[in-house]
C-alpha cells in the first residue's frame, strides 16, 4: 500500500522531498519505538465532549482532585460540574474550608482532574477520601505514579488516566443560608467538627477552572 503525502503518492515526490519525509517518519517511529521500550507512558489528545459520561459517570464514584503547592496531593471528590462558562470549557469543583486541598488550589490557581475509564480502585480512594495531605505523603501510601503536566504545573495520575489540566478563572463562598434547609442539616451538620473527612459543618467554596487541557495518559 502506498502512502499519500497531500494527495501525492511517495513515488511520485521528488527525491529531495522524499528523501527528508522518510526520515522525518524514520526518526518519529524510533522516538515511539523507543519509549515503548523503556515503559514510557504516552498521552493522547483528547476532546472532552467526547469523554463527558465516563467523567459524568465516574464522578460520583470518586475522582481525583489534584493540587501542587507546598506538594504535590490528591483529594478523592464525588462532586462536581462539567460544561462551559464564559465561552470557555470549564470542570467546577467544591471543597470545603477545613481542607488541605483548599490552601493549596488557593496558593497555586490552578488543578488536574483524574478519573479512571471503568473503576476506582480501592486504596486510592481509602488514602486519598479520608486522609489528610498535612498528615501523610498520598503518592507514596495510595501507591500514585505521577505523570508530567504538559501546560500547568500540577501532574496528573497514571492509574486514572483520563486528565483535565484546569487554571481557576473564579472562586465563591457558599452561602448556607440559601442552601434548601434538609440538604443543609444533612451536608452540613454544625456539630460535627470541620476535620471529619465526609459531611461537617464547614461550608463549601467553589472553584471554576477552565479547561487547558485533556488527555489520555496510555
Amino acid at each position: 500500500m502506498k502512502l499519500r503525502f497531500k494527495s501525492t503518492t511517495i513515488g511520485a515526490v521528488n527525491a529531495p522531498c522524499r528523501g527528508k519525509f522518510e526520515a522525518a517518519y524514520q526518526i518519529s517511529h524510533y522516538q515511539r519505538s523507543k519509549s515503548a521500550m523503556k515503559g514510557e507512558k504516552m498521552k493522547e489528545k483528547i476532546k472532552v465532549t467526547d469523554y463527558a459520561k465516563i467523567i459524568t459517570e465516574m464522578l460520583p464514584k470518586g475522582i481525583l482532585l489534584n493540587t501542587n503547592g507546598d506538594k504535590f496531593n490528591s483529594m478523592v471528590i464525588g462532586w462536581g460540574n462539567l460544561g462551559t462558562l464564559w465561552g470557555r470549557p470549564t470542570f467546577l469543583v467544591y471543597v470545603r474550608q477545613s481542607r488541605y486541598t483548599k490552601s493549596q488550589l488557593d496558593k497555586t490557581g490552578e488543578f488536574s482532574i483524574s478519573s479512571p475509564l471503568e473503576k476506582t480502585m480501592p486504596l486510592i480512594s481509602k488514602v486519598c477520601g479520608s486522609m489528610s495531605g498535612r498528615d501523610i505523603d498520598k503518592v507514596k501510601e495510595a501507591g500514585l505514579t505521577l505523570e508530567e503536566p504538559e501546560i500547568i504545573r500540577t501532574p496528573g495520575v497514571r492509574e486514572y488516566p483520563l486528565t483535565l489540566e484546569c487554571k481557576i478563572l473564579y472562586s465563591q463562598d457558599q452561602d448556607l443560608a440559601k442552601i434548601p434547609e434538609d440538604i443543609r442539616e444533612r451536608m452540613y451538620p454544625q456539630d460535627v467538627p470541620g476535620t471529619e473527612p465526609m459531611a461537617n459543618r464547614d461550608f463549601h467554596t467553589m472553584y471554576v477552572g477552565e479547561i487547558v487541557d485533556a488527555y489520555l495518559i496510555r
